[in-house]
């Protein structure tokens, strides 16, 4: 059988055969951008607003230390909100992956400056989280 797998921004193309896996090719995973843009043409107006939403995220997350998601999954519960003051250890968010109960914990103390997600959000690896001044 043949798998595409998607992983850290690369597209893994793999066939697997009883006993053995065979890597056949390797590629940027560029897709889902391209499929994107076709739908942005036709709305002119839609795309000047989409544009100025995502950079007001990355501004806010140099505010302070960003919690980030170690793997893709869904988010179960998110126990804190901006203006909490939070002690290291503590948890902020539980993150569902294959059937587990994940806890996202504090990596220091301090104040949350912004909490970028929501319960029922799916994150991808990396995708932040909270953020922590």
């Amino acid at each position: 059988m043949k798998y595409k797998v998607t992983l850290n921004g690369k597209t893994y193309e793999v066939e697997v055969e009883q006993g053995k896996a065979v890597l056949l090719d390797e590629y940027e995973a560029l897709a889902p951008a391209l499929a994107a843009a076709p739908a942005a043409a036709p709305a002119p107006a839609a795309a000047p607003a989409a544009a100025p939403a995502a950079p007001a995220a990355p501004v806010n997350l140099a505010a302070g230390e960003t919690v980030s998601a170690p793997m893709p999954g869904n988010i179960i519960r998110v126990d804190v909100k901006q203006g909490d003051v939070v002690k290291a250890g503590q948890i902020l968010i539980i993150l569902e992956a294959m059937k587990m109960e994940n806890e996202i914990v504090a990596p220091k103390d301090g104040t949350v400056a912004q909490v970028v997600t929501s319960k029922g959000s799916v994150v991808d690896t990396g995708s932040p989280l909270v953020v922590i001044a």
